[in-house]
């Protein structure tokens, strides 16, 4: 990292899940190994060959007024309640003016990987069934993919640029490498960024299990995703995302902010291998943690943990496992590891951001929450998984690192500091 960058860092969270309709709820169930994973109770879910998943804890209808929801994709509705929670937490309240703040100088960048699909299919199906009249008139607005982030921006009054980074599953750990140049360049002082998904829906999970990424286990739901585990065979789908506010650091203490951490430094990389398998030696995963430790100016020394990608695909978690010896060498089975989405599932989109936040709340507490579901750990891993009970941090400067990959070849690392 050039001495002549800001350095940025996080000042609020905002966070819905399937295990926590917000961030303290959400960490609390990590903590605790607590799954958010069950059977799906959707009557069109009795002919699909998957029927569990992981919606969110707490449905928007509990949280928005039906005036508000009925106009944005669940998305998007998503994006309002994170945002709104973590503008709350970082002590702002009110449009940007309202807070004190220029709107030119705050920024937006929230992710999707795959945008308002159920708005698309449901206009589609209304569409075939009652002709071209009954198609809503709010319909492009919110299947649009930019639809959260430029929504965030209106209610937040932010106008120094509202972006929406797609690059599958790690779209919502771009969003924060995004964000963090964003501020590195001067473009903005305060960006609100992450991301957030919401494809729960019948297409998505009869096409992502007939290209068997799903999970197609059906005893118990939340025993079902089991990254690094020997007898894993697939992910289990999930929704919700998260948020943070993220500040110049000087801007943040000039206001007197409390800060959870700082991102020191993001790197990205492209398999350019395969659209959907990771490349098996790990090389363009092994590129990005390296770019994220040169931007971040750590040494592998330096970092305490690590929270993996780990979907629970038997490819997926190997070639995570491979880079990170790759990087770490013998260090490697001494750096406690950490994924959530055994208790999660995967969030697509949304899941970097959350893992993100995950992990900024690791560096914070000085806690790594266990892995579930991790019975027998494959012979080919050698990784050192925390299991059953949270694992304590040292005292004193610490950094960790977040992976996140995606469907296309997509790799990006990004690169936390405690503060």
């Amino acid at each position: 990292m050039s001495q002549s960058q800001a350095r940025v860092v996080v000042t609020g969270l905002g966070a819905t899940t399937p295990v926590g309709g917000d961030v303290a709820s959400t960490w609390e169930s990590l903590l605790a190994g607590r799954s958010g994973v069950r059977k799906l109770t959707q009557e069109w879910v009795a002919d699909l060959p998957v029927q569990i998943g992981a919606p969110v804890a707490v449905d928007p209808s509990e949280v928005l007024p039906r005036v508000e929801a009925r106009r944005l994709d669940r998305s998007a509705q998503f994006a309002i309640i994170c945002a709104r929670q973590a503008w709350a937490d970082a002590g702002f309240s009110g449009k940007a003016s309202e807070a004190g703040l220029d709107p030119d100088r705050v920024g937006v960048v929230c992710a999707s990987g795959i945008g308002g699909l159920t708005t698309l299919l449901s206009n589609y199906d209304q569409l075939l069934a009652s002709g071209p009249r009954r198609v809503s008139p709010l319909a492009i607005p919110m299947l649009m993919p930019n639809s959260p982030s430029a929504n965030v921006s209106i209610e937040l009054q932010a106008q120094a640029g509202a972006h929406t980074p797609v690059s599958a599953c790690s779209s919502g750990a771009e969003a924060l490498a995004y964000a963090v140049d964003m501020i590195r360049l001067g473009r903005a002082d305060v960006v609100v960024a992450g991301g957030t998904e919401a494809v729960i829906s019948p297409l998505p999970i009869a096409a992502f299990a007939n290209m068997m990424a799903l999970s197609k286990r059906s005893d118990d739901p939340t025993a079902v995703s089991r990254p690094f585990d020997k007898n894993r065979d697939g992910f289990v789908l999930g929704e919700g995302g998260a948020l943070m506010v993220l500040e110049s650091a000087e801007h943040a203490a000039a206001r007197g902010a409390r800060v959870y951490a700082e991102i020191a430094g993001s790197g990205m990389s492209a398999d350019a291998h395969h659209i959907a398998q990771p490349e098996p030696t790990g090389r363009g995963v092994i590129t990005a943690i390296r770019k994220a430790l040169t931007d971040s100016g750590l040494s592998p020394d330096d970092i305490a943990h690590v929270n993996c990608h780990a979907t629970s695909t038997p490819t997926g978690d190997a070639a995570e496992s491979v880079a990170l010896n790759a990087v770490f060498g013998d260090r490697t089975s001494s750096i406690p590891v950490t994924a959530p989405k055994s208790m999660i599932g995967h969030l697509l989109g949304g899941a970097g951001a959350v893992e993100s936040l995950a992990t900024v709340l690791t560096l914070h507490h000085g806690l790594v929450p266990p892995t579930a579901n991790v019975d027998d750990v494959d012979d080919d891993i050698n990784l050192d998984i925390v299991r059953t009970t949270p694992r304590k941090l040292d005292d004193g400067p610490l950094a960790a690192l977040n992976d996140s990959f995606g469907f296309g070849g997509h790799n990006v690392v990004l690169a936390f500091r405690r503060t």
